[in-house]
């Protein structure tokens, strides 16, 4: 066994009713998240309700993908031996142009040239034919 086979693949989401609407927008390269049709506001991580007023009236909307980044880290640390070959890698909180922040890995650019208020844009890996991962990039 080589040691390319001892890197085990990497976790994927876990695909429900709540999320779906979400992945099957990232398999067409959007951005969608869910929209309380009570209180008026985005949110995530996805949900059965709102987490503003709890109510479970929602519909998911396409948004524009783009944003700044709010914060990010450097793993140095293997936490996860899927991640080998990847180590040092990024995860940030891009604060989406419509208010939500989410968790994200920016590509495209050195960890040591990520700043925070940097803006990104979304981009969209196909991980097999149910996930594509959305990540950011400068723009």
């Amino acid at each position: 066994m080589t040691a390319q086979q001892d890197i085990p693949a990497k976790p994927l989401p876990a695909i429900s009713d709540f999320n779906r609407p979400f992945w099957e927008g990232t398999r067409v390269n959007e951005f969608r998240m869910q929209r309380c049709n009570h209180c008026k506001k985005l949110w995530a991580p996805n949900g059965p309700v709102c987490p503003h007023c709890f109510s479970d009236d929602y519909h998911w909307e396409k948004l524009s993908g783009k944003g700044k980044i709010a914060s990010w880290v450097v793993f140095h640390k293997l936490y996860h031996k899927a991640f080998a070959n990847e180590i040092p890698y990024n995860v940030a909180f891009v604060e989406l142009e419509e208010g939500p922040r989410v968790i994200a890995n920016i590509v495209g650019v050195d960890n040591k040239d990520i700043r925070i208020g940097m803006p990104v844009e979304a981009v969209f890996e196909k991980i097999n034919e149910i996930v594509t991962v959305p990540k950011f990039k400068p723009r």
